[in-house]
């Protein structure tokens, strides 16, 4: 049996990471992570001039890639534009979201539609076409940044939080339909991690921020790299007999009280 030793076991070195939503925030974070482990990164994003910023810190394993995942049939062309980029991509982080704040009788069909085609139809035309061809080549990671939403219920968050509870469904079976091929699919869970979605999820609510805080265990926000470094833990070989999980990052959040 082929060891594996610390140094090797959260290697990327030779992997190609396409995140969407990667110029800024939790995809920013997790890019950043992955690049340290030695991961070449495709950042996938409508915004161009966030994307080259986020390149050009990152350095020159990262990749800018202009699109959008709402738009499905799109997704042969993407995964084909990003393997131009940066060669065969082996792991795949749908991690692009919108958020929406309103209590359920006011929110409308077409704005529950939006929230989503973004987090379920393009996270789902994406990794169906990238899965494809990590099926033939017999290998892969597929991750998707599901939330704390996907487990609780919490209010004025109706889309959102249907939205990110289907992607444990997403999870489970792409993982029994693609394991027989080599192929992983996890999720990742964050908590209430610092970004720029957060700020706006909790602008003007103190209250609705100090509740957060006291059912979190650790009494604070989660930091981007928090998730970043889970992120490619269950990428990298250590984690090689995982599939089918969504792994909590979340202060304790989900078990305190």
């Amino acid at each position: 049996m082929k060891k594996t030793n610390v140094a090797t076991a959260f290697d990327l070195t030779g992997h190609v990471a396409l995140i969407t939503g990667g110029g800024t925030g939790l995809g920013l974070g997790m890019a950043r992570c992955f690049v340290s482990a030695g991961a070449r990164v495709i950042l996938l994003g409508r915004r161009q001039a966030e994307l080259a910023k986020a390149c050009s810190e990152l350095g020159t394993n990262a990749f800018p890639l202009q699109g959008d995942v709402t738009q499905l049939g799109d997704a042969p062309a993407l995964a084909a534009r990003a393997e131009k980029l940066a060669g065969p991509v082996t792991i795949l982080v749908n991690n692009a979201g919108v958020h929406l704040k309103k209590p359920a009788v006011e929110t409308s069909d077409s704005e529950f539609a939006s929230v989503l085609q973004t987090h379920v139809f393009g996270a789902f035309a994406l990794s169906r076409e990238v899965g494809r061809r990590m099926v033939e080549r017999r290998s892969g990671c597929v991750l998707f940044t599901a939330s704390m939403a996907s487990f609780m219920g919490m209010p004025q968050i109706v889309a959102y939080s249907t939205a990110k509870s289907a992607y444990l469904g997403l999870v489970r079976v792409l993982a029994s339909e693609w394991g027989p091929h080599g192929v992983r699919v996890n999720g990742i869970a964050p908590g209430w991690v610092a970004s720029e979605m957060l700020d706006k999820a909790l602008s003007g609510d103190s209250a609705r921020k100090s509740k957060i805080l006291s059912r979190t265990m650790l009494g604070r926000f989660g930091e981007p790299a928090d998730v970043g470094w889970a992120a490619v833990y269950l990428a990298s070989p250590a984690a090689k007999f995982v599939t089918g999980v969504v792994l909590p990052i979340d202060g304790g959040a989900s078990v305190g009280f």
